[in-house]
């Protein structure tokens, strides 16, 4: 473990993904780096363990080396319901099924070979004047950036409060050993729940149970999801199983003039959308490059715009899962329209920008929309 200095140009509070992508993308513009942590590494979390595109370019963007022998490359995304299944592939870039601990030991030992100063077990207590407070000393530092999770410390100390938040909830994850049977992630629904299968290695996946009820047990999967029993009737658990809450949250505002947000810390969105890695690891470039302008107003518009798609495809995405026959007709209308499928999976990770995508795709989704009385949502998303 690093030893904590008195002084820093970058100090990372918060040593997970969002936290050494931050640290990373700093360094690499130049900065002295410390990332403080009061964890010990590497650190686990209950999530899906899957890595979309524009994360995986993200990351690549950074210099960070994934796939080979790191991870398990997926291609698209198959939606299912009892016989309904629609499913499309990702335009270019393959996603990365890949074990949180892995990723978080791949980030750390990039961060340490570009020279960031980690300092784990070292807990941050305030923000001061001319830094932070930290492992019982003052850190003098001119930046100080918030990458400490959806429970923030750091996000009421610089007066930064959700100005929206969604209902929050359960998620459960736990590992199986099996044989993928198929290289794309699924997504198995019910009423008010779904089930994401993410291939993690050649011979694991990763279940990620999410749902609205207080009794949410893993145990209950094949009940629940009979079809995805079967196929895991005799797979042996290689992971126990561990569970978080999950939603989407909005701040006010992200940065001030010496203090960001990133990740979790800065808003979240629900665990549904499969975007929470990668919108982290793109903040984190963008944010690197508001440092060495000297100006983090720049940082938080482009958060801000960053964040629009995710939280209202998660908008969108929640309201079909609580009304059957929307949700039944849309996946109705993708498998028999795989292009338009496409088209929405491409603006969904940023492979297409919103505009440009043709009129049959702009009709289904203000179909959709409308259906789903979205469409008052889709004003109000900022």
């Amino acid at each position: 473990m690093s030893r904590l200095p008195n002084e820093a140009e970058v100090l990372v509070v918060g040593g997970g993904p969002a936290g050494l992508a931050a640290a990373i993308a700093a360094r690499r513009r130049g900065f002295e780096v410390v990332l403080a942590d009061r964890a010990q590494a590497p650190i686990d979390k209950a999530c899906g363990e899957g890595v979309m595109p524009d994360g995986v370019a993200a990351l690549r963007e950074l210099g960070i080396p994934v796939g080979g022998d790191s991870g398990f490359p997926f291609h698209g995304i198959r939606l299912v319901e009892g016989e309904l299944v629609a499913e499309a592939c990702f335009p270019g870039t393959a996603g990365l099924g890949i074990r949180r601990p892995v990723l978080h030991r791949l980030l750390m030992e990039h961060a340490e070979a570009a020279g960031v100063r980690i300092c784990w077990g070292t807990p941050v207590s305030a923000l001061d004047a001319g830094g932070v407070q930290a492992g019982g000393q003052s850190v003098r530092c001119r930046w100080v950036i918030g990458a400490d999770g959806r429970h923030s410390r750091v996000r009421p100390w610089a007066g930064m409060y959700p100005a929206w938040s969604s209902v929050p909830r359960i998620g459960l994850r736990q590992h199986f050993r099996i044989r993928p049977w198929t290289d794309f992630v699924e997504v198995h629904w019910r009423r008010e729940s779904q089930v994401y299968v993410t291939p993690v290695g050649p011979h694991e996946i990763c279940i990620a149970l999410l749902g609205n009820e207080a009794g949410l047990r893993m145990a209950d999967l094949a009940d629940r999801f009979p079809t995805l029993g079967r196929r895991l009737a005799h797979a042996q658990p290689t992971s126990a199983v561990r569970g978080a809450t999950t939603g989407s949250t909005q701040l006010g505002r992200v940065a001030d003039d010496r203090l960001a947000l990133i990740g979790d810390a800065s808003g979240s969105v629900d665990a549904i959308t499969g975007e929470g890695l990668a919108l982290a690891f793109r903040q984190a470039t963008i944010l690197a490059e508001a440092l060495s302008r000297d100006d983090l107003s720049l940082y938080q518009a482009a958060h801000l715009r960053l964040g629009r798609i995710p939280r209202l495809i998660a908008r969108l995405m929640l309201a079909m899962g609580g009304k059957d026959g929307m949700r039944h007709r849309a996946l109705r209308t993708l498998a028999s329209r795989p292009q338009t499928f496409s088209r929405l999976l491409a603006v969904h990770v940023g492979a297409l920008r919103p505009a440009a995508v043709s009129l049959d795709v702009v009709g289904f989704a203000w179909r959709f929309l409308a259906a789903s009385g979205g469409i008052s949502a889709a004003r109000n998303v900022p």
